[in-house]
């Protein structure tokens, strides 16, 4: 529980200097005793601060590790005059030490509940190791797989990732960050849009209208300060032609204004000093200038608020009342954190020695791991394997440790279980062969004379494919989104053998799979699967899991159809796909209109069949929702567990509608031969939307509703819904 009064008494006793500095945050470099390995996440400039500067400031990124901690926090309380204790920020986005499956690849697991546990167990280990704030979660949504970052996000979807973005604020917050010493304040980022880069290239200009804005991509951010969200980060990007940083209208009449956030709003990595480059700002004095009025109360790892807020405030350009409002939301949030009580807080080397990468967590990481991959393609039962098999384990990732994926920066590689290690301890040594192949990039025929040597005597070639950890997340974006060329040269070769193949793919974004889907008999989408990631992968190829996956972004036919999603609006001559000779309709001459994978995808080792869909009624009204019922029984030979999805349609709205949209789900686990009925509620509130003027609202008319285990493969009916 926050002591406001007593954070206004803190603030009258501060001088401006000590004020302005508590809305600086450094860098681990800044701090005796932090070692090299702080996490830098931007540019190093020169910031011309001095010491004094340095013992005022209000916080701290990147940096980890309980007696490190301890060490700065003790001696920054020494120096301080006021004794007001240093934040602790970091990026914990999927894990601290025992490391998570890459976001992307938990929405793919469609688990929420599983989802808030993986934040829980992130907390806890950051929380001992002394961190108070996280950098998560990401929550933007995101349509275009060039963009090296939709690996941070959920998906495709504004419903989806916002219940994504409340079950990790939960997990990361709890009920009572004051006394729970094992959960941090979340931060989440990025506001607003970043998602929506153009050509997919970071730190792009964004431009969208309102509507547009509000429908799509707020949801997730609203959610998640809904569930109680601590902090929300700016993004990089333009939002209508102005950079979130200065953006008043959306950090001032937006989030503070008709949202009521009053919590920190903090500049992502040099975000201030970059609206000079962005051409809003002609200097360092503008630029300080522009952020304060929009809101900005911590400025990360630039100096202009300490460089040029004095003259400002001296010149009566801003108003001392901003600076007071800001420091004012610091001090709270630091109390809300029980700093001024125990500054040390959660930083415990002997339980950061017993909870950081226990056997608890790293089990909760294998569970997570196996319930993200998605089975993309299985022809002829392929999978599972069969114990008996012998394999022949070929690919860059065969023995390769860099499943940890991007944003994993206190996570070991070293300490990840790798594939080869995890099949070597389902069969005997005798069934498995393995050989790398080729590199990321390169084959040489060396290489290859490896790899056939261990196919020739294999009944099942297992090749472990992917992407390089660098080739994705922040700065990793690509314009052909293909594997490798050497990786595909390596599937056809190998593919003469005329044995069957199991292709693992490790990577951070859907890939353009050409070469791949059409070349292999089964298709195992993993990701970057963690610290566990070997084990779960294992857990699935030999069926002791049944991979229940689905996919929260759609995977392209070609990557010329980017950016490629399922809830895309109609057009005035929309494309019948079996009207092959149509020209003057929307669509493409070379490749399909539809992508290759859907969103909600993912297969299983057994089979789900839908029954007839049922409506309680054929009208909707405000007082009477809609019940949807549907059976669906498990026809395959093994248990198994699916994700039934529903979508709605308006037919006739005052601005156009997808063409259908996520409302729901449930998970069901079904043993073989067994049913179940399967009920969803349509309230009116999940008909509204906004209008042309921005009202957010549902409309009376025909609708119809889609049901299924896919974005394409549904059942549907359709229902009035009268006022």
């Amino acid at each position: 529980m926050v002591n406001r009064q007593r954070m206004v008494d803190l603030l009258q006793q501060m001088t401006l200097e000590e004020k302005i500095a508590q809305l600086l945050q450094l860098a681990a470099p800044f701090y005796d005793g932090a070692d090299s390995d702080g996490v830098i996440t931007g540019p190093m400039k020169e910031l011309g601060i001095t010491e004094e500067t340095v013992r005022q400031a209000g916080s701290a990124l990147g940096l980890a590790g309980a007696e490190k901690i301890k060490h700065i926090q003790q001696m920054h309380l020494k120096n301080n005059r006021l004794g007001i204790p240093l934040l602790f920020m970091a990026d914990i986005i999927h894990g601290f030490k025992t490391i998570f499956p890459i976001p992307l690849a938990i929405g793919c697991s469609w688990d929420l509940e599983l989802a808030e546990k993986s934040a829980e167990v992130a907390a806890k280990e950051a929380a001992v190791s002394g961190v108070h704030v996280t950098f998560a979660p990401m929550v933007d949504l995101v349509r275009d797989p060039r963009w090296g970052r939709v690996m941070e996000s959920t998906g495709e979807d504004p419903y989806l990732n916002s219940m994504f973005a409340r079950a990790f604020v939960r997990g990361f917050q709890g009920d009572d960050l004051t006394n729970d010493r094992h959960r941090v304040a979340a931060c989440v980022k990025h506001f607003a849009a970043y998602g929506l880069a153009e050509g997919g290239r970071d730190y792009n200009t964004v431009d969208l209208s309102e509507r547009q804005l509000r429908e799509y991509y707020l949801p997730a951010y609203k959610a998640a300060l809904d569930e109680g969200c601590e902090m929300v980060m700016t993004s990089f990007n333009t939002v209508d032609g102005i950079p979130a940083t200065a953006n008043s209208k959306l950090m001032r009449d937006l989030l503070r204004d008709e949202w009521g956030f009053d919590g920190v709003l903090i500049s992502d990595w040099a975000a201030i000093k970059e609206l000079i480059p962005h051409g809003v700002a002609a200097n360092e004095e503008e630029a300080a200038y522009k952020a304060i009025q929009a809101g900005v109360d911590i400025e990360m790892m630039t100096s202009t608020y300490v460089h040029h807020m004095p003259e400002l405030i001296a010149s009566g350009k801003v108003d001392e009342a901003l600076i007071d409002e800001a420091v004012l939301r610091v001090l709270q949030l630091k109390d809300k954190l029980g700093l001024f009580d125990n500054p040390l807080r959660g930083a415990d080397p002997e339980a950061e020695r017993e909870v950081v990468f226990c056997e608890e967590h790293r089990n909760i990481s294998r569970e997570m791991a196996a319930k993200s991959c998605v089975l993309l393609k299985n022809e002829e039962g392929l999978l599972p394997l069969q114990p008996s098999s012998r394999i022949a384990l070929i690919g860059p990732f065969a023995k390769s440790s860099d499943i940890l994926g991007n944003w994993s920066w206190t996570g070991v590689k070293d300490d990840a279980v790798r594939l080869d290690q995890a099949l070597l301890a389902k069969v005997p040594d005798s069934l498995v062969a393995i050989a790398e192949g080729s590199g990321i990039e390169m084959m040489t025929e060396e290489h290859y004379s490896e790899a056939l040597s261990a196919a020739e005597q294999a009944d099942v070639i297992v090749l472990a494919l992917g992407e390089h950890s660098d080739m994705s997340g922040e700065g990793g974006c690509r314009a052909d989104i293909k594997l490798p060329q050497a990786q595909l040269e390596l599937i056809a070769r190998l593919k003469q053998l005329h044995k069957p193949i199991v292709a693992v793919l490790f990577n951070g974004r859907p890939l353009d799979l050409h070469g791949v889907y059409d070349q292999v008999d089964a298709v195992l989408e993993a990701w970057y699967p963690g610290s566990e990631g070997g084990a779960a992968i294992a857990d699935i190829l030999y069926g002791d899991v049944n991979p229940s996956g689905r996919l929260t972004m759609s995977f392209p036919y070609s990557v010329g159809q980017v950016p490629v999603y399922y809830n895309h609006f109609n057009t005035g001559r929309p494309h019948d796909p079996k009207d092959v000779d149509a020209r003057y309709v929307s669509r493409y001459l070379d490749v399909p209109n539809a992508p290759l994978l859907p969103f909600g995808y993912g297969l299983s080792y057994t089979t789900f069949v839908y029954g007839e869909l049922v409506l309680s009624d054929e009208i909707m009204t405000v007082d009477r929702p809609l019940r949807v019922e549907v059976t669906v029984t498990n026809t395959g030979e093994l248990a198994g567990e699916e994700v039934v999805q529903l979508y709605v349609r308006d037919i006739s709205g005052d601005v156009v509608r997808p063409l259908k949209e996520l409302k729901d789900f449930a998970k069901v686990s079904l043993e073989p031969g067994e049913s179940r009925k399967v009920t969803f509620t349509i309230m009116e509130e999940q008909l509204r939307y906004h209008h042309a003027d921005l009202q957010f609202t549902s409309d009376p008319g025909e609708f119809v509703v889609f049901v299924g285990s896919n974005s394409r493969d549904v059942i549907e009916c359709r229902f009035h819904f009268v006022r």
